[in-house]
């Protein structure tokens, strides 16, 4: 009977195959049994209880205190529910786990009140849980419902929003995606700028562009602030190149910022693009919110496109094309501002088209009492004080080195005075300040000026070592006064130099400590009552007067040469060759007191039967000096002209006499040159006062 063999090859038995499709039921059964019950567990599971755990992580981290107070949960949600269509990526359709903290408050840091710093009604994030097996903590959106956050600084050295780094380098990373804000408060107490400052924070449900507004009020530096602004509902912290809108208005006082436009890599704020408006009563008043030294000025605005770059080690911040007043000057140009070691620096150039002359005062603090209360300037200008006695913020100059260029294509004067042009290029650099050129186109030449101020001293009433260099050369009378060639003046020329060292804290200080000398040469031309009423210069329209009368004075040349000590400018020459008398001037002029005591002595060179010329005095406060004639001199020649008059009254009618005045002519050329020597000037002393 033969035997029936089932190969090997015809197949498994069955009932391995069974136990085989078994194991594999079993393993596909686990897989998906263990996420389902960690589903479970954590729906089911009773959060609260980590509430402790959670609190006590959280605030050894921080450094300060950390407390959920209200309900823990976990629920499921898709981020994608809670946006807006354009805002949605993929990835916010995909269901995470959504924490929900409720009543979450924060503590100050040891040594500060104890109070909170902030807290939120609720705080939310959804977590993907796949990305804890690799050590990522992935929070696709991150909520905060009604955040209150109070921000204090008691001094310099202390604040509440500095928390301390970790120097470890953490296993974990972090991968956050969005964040969204809602109502919230936040509010800032800072003891050194002197501010309280509150901001309510809004959800705006109808805006396709912005989805939070803010409003501000409060104080800054002791003045009233009020602002607000709009921002996007969506923060966006991993889409790097999706621009984050933004637009805010503060006012305080008259200092207005304005801007509107976009931030690109919002968590960095690594690109910045705004349209810029600055407004107000100075731009120094910028500082307090810019940290940016700027010059005293008159009331401004400015509009341009500010787009900046934050590095981890420096910044790069441009204003350009921007356009706008300073006072009744236009200004226009392009700033860059970058930040470094060991200061930040400004460097740019400015171009006015148009410059009131008047607009440049309060840069020394020569404006008036009611600009300076426009500004609230510290100082007010005292009563009978002409030289500015403000003082300039020394101690601002060492937070900022300077490399600016400013133009002004055109100058415009209340009187005839025909400055045409004006430049400069100002370097700031360790508190030193420079002006080299600081140049004037006048009347046909150039006022040249070199001007060093050392602010090293930072504060006091000697924080600044000033040295000035003034050359004025080939000034054309006849463009000068343009009004001089209608009364047929001559055509000459003013040069002039000064050289001058100073320690001081304003004008009026470093001129009343200064030392140098100061000279004048003018070759031909006509003075007389109305010219020099076209210039302002009163003192010398009453000299004139006192001399001549009101009429046409030929001038040959004249000559002035101060020594100046300790802020005493005594006459070494003053000469004046006219026409028809050689007038020598003799005395000094205080800078430090701001009084004058001058003696003008006349000698007539007419032939005449007797001059009456005497001595004229000028004396006093600049503000107010007085020109008066020596009575004596003048009441004893009046008595010899009248017993003259008496006894010689018969031959004088025949032959006519010559008294006083040499009679001759000024060689200009040696007076002009006598007036270039450098004699030894004279010993220091004060004004002597009569």
């Amino acid at each position: 009977m033969a035997e029936t063999h089932t190969p090997a090859a015809q197949g498994r038995p069955p009932a391995r195959r069974k136990t085989n499709k078994k194991i594999l039921l079993s393993i596909l059964g686990i897989l998906v049994a263990i996420p389902v019950i960690a589903i479970v567990i954590i729906l089911t599971f009773d959060w609260n209880r980590a509430r402790p755990w959670i609190n006590a992580k959280v605030s050894d981290a921080i450094d300060r205190p950390f407390a959920i107070r209200g309900n823990l949960d976990v629920e499921w949600e898709r981020p994608a529910k809670t946006m807006t269509p354009e805002e949605r990526s993929w990835r916010d359709h995909i269901p995470w786990p959504h924490l929900i903290a409720n009543d979450v408050h924060v503590g100050n840091p040891a040594g500060l009140p104890a109070q909170d710093m902030a807290s939120v009604r609720q705080f939310s994030f959804s977590l993907n849980p796949f990305g804890l097996l690799h050590r990522t903590i992935g929070i696709p959106l991150l909520r905060f419902d009604g955040p209150r956050v109070d921000l204090l600084r008691t001094d310099r050295e202390h604040n509440n929003w500095t928390f301390k780094r970790n120097e470890e380098k953490s296993r974990w990373n972090l991968d956050l995606e969005r964040v969204v804000l809602t109502e919230g408060v936040v509010h800032i107490k800072d003891a050194v700028t002197k501010s309280d400052v509150t901001a309510l924070v809004r959800t705006l449900d109808k805006d396709k562009r912005y989805g939070v507004g803010w409003t501000l009020d409060g104080t800054y530096n002791g003045a009233k602030v009020v602002g607000g602004g709009k921002a996007g509902a969506v923060l966006s912290l991993k889409q790097q190149g999706t621009p984050y809108p933004v637009q805010a208005e503060m006012r305080s006082g008259r200092t207005r910022i304005a801007l509107e436009g976009t931030v690109t890599r919002p968590s960095r704020l690594a690109a910045i693009d705004l349209k810029l408006e600055l407004a107000g009563a100075s731009m120094d008043q910028l500082y307090n919110f810019t940290g940016v030294v700027l010059p005293t000025t008159g009331p401004f605005s400015t509009s341009g496109r500010l787009t900046g770059t934050l590095g981890e080690a420096n910044s790069r911040w441009v204003y350009d094309g921007f356009k706008g007043k300073v006072g009744s000057s236009d200004i226009g140009g392009r700033l860059e501002y970058a930040t470094g070691s060991p200061r930040p620096k400004l460097s740019g150039n400015v171009r006015s088209k148009q410059l009131v002359f008047t607009d440049l005062a309060p840069l020394i603090g020569a404006d008036s009492n009611a600009a300076k209360k426009e500004r609230n300037a510290d100082v007010v200008q005292p009563t009978g004080k002409v030289l500015p006695v403000e003082e300039f913020k020394t101690e601002r100059w060492n937070k900022l080195d300077a490399d600016v260029r400013y133009a002004a294509d055109r100058i415009i004067r209340d009187t005839a005075f025909p400055i045409s042009k004006l430049s400069t290029h100002l370097k700031m650099e360790n508190a030193v300040l420079t002006l080299e050129p600081l140049e004037f186109a006048m009347a046909g030449g150039t006022v040249r000026s070199n001007i060093r101020l050392d602010g090293r001293g930072r504060e006091g009433p000697k924080a600044i070592k000033a040295q000035a260099k003034v050359a004025a050369r080939n000034i054309e009378i006849a463009k000068l006064f343009p009004k001089i060639e209608q009364m047929k003046a001559t055509v000459g020329n003013i040069d002039g130099e000064a050289n001058l060292t100073a320690q001081g804290n304003s004008v009026a200080s470093l001129l009343a400590g200064s030392n140098g000398e100061l000279k004048t040469l003018i070759s031909k031309g006509q003075v007389s009552k109305m010219l020099l009423e076209m210039m302002g210069l009163n003192v010398a329209n009453i000299v004139i007067t006192k001399l001549f009368g009101d009429k046409q004075v030929q001038l040959n040349c004249m000559a002035t040469d101060f020594a100046v000590t300790n802020g005493v400018a005594r006459t070494r020459t003053f000469v004046v060759d006219t026409q028809e008398a050689l007038i020598t001037v003799a005395g000094a002029i205080n800078l430090a007191d701001e009084q004058m005591d001058l003696r003008i002595d006349p000698k007539t060179k007419a032939v005449r039967i007797f001059s009456l010329r005497s001595p004229l005095y000028v004396r006093g406060p600049f503000s107010n000096p007085d020109v008066s004639i020596d009575k004596g001199v003048l009441a004893m020649k009046a008595g010899g002209a009248a017993i003259l008059a008496a006894v010689a009254a018969p031959i004088a009618a025949l032959i006519p006499l010559i008294n006083t005045g040499p009679g001759e002519s000024t060689d200009c050329a040696r007076l002009l040159a006598v007036a270039r020597e450098k004699p030894q000037a004279p010993p220091p002393g004060k004004v002597q006062r009569r």
